[in-house]
C-alpha cells in the first residue's frame, strides 16, 4: 500500500470469526482498560479470534482479536496479524 493509499479503500484483510495469529509482542498503550500501561495483552506466537472490526482516524482498520487463553479482547492494526489456515484433519495420512 502506497503512503497516500488509505486501507480503508481496500476491504479488510480479516473476517470476523477468522483465526488469526499475533506477529508481535502486543503490550497496553494506556488504551486497555484494567491493567498497567506496558503490560503485555499478547505474546508473539498467540492465538485469537477476530470478533469485531472497527477504524482508526478514518484511514485504517484495526481489528477486535479476542485471545481465548487471556480472555483480554484487544485491538490490532493489520501489520499486527497474520491469518492462522485452518488445517483439515481428514487430509492427514492414515495409518
Amino acid at each position: 500500500m502506497q503512503r497516500d493509499e488509505l486501507e480503508l479503500d481496500l476491504p479488510p484483510a480479516f473476517e470476523i470469526g477468522e483465526k488469526v495469529r499475533v506477529r508481535k509482542l502486543l503490550k497496553n498503550d494506556g488504551t486497555f482498560p484494567g491493567q498497567e500501561i506496558g503490560a503485555v495483552l499478547a505474546k508473539k506466537g498467540d492465538i485469537g479470534y477476530v470478533a469485531s472490526i472497527g477504524t482508526y482516524l478514518q484511514s485504517s482498520y484495526i481489528y477486535a482479536v479476542h485471545f481465548l487463553n487471556t480472555g483480554f479482547v484487544v485491538g490490532c492494526k493489520k501489520k499486527e496479524l497474520e491469518s492462522v489456515e485452518e488445517t483439515n484433519e481428514s487430509n492427514a495420512p492414515r495409518e
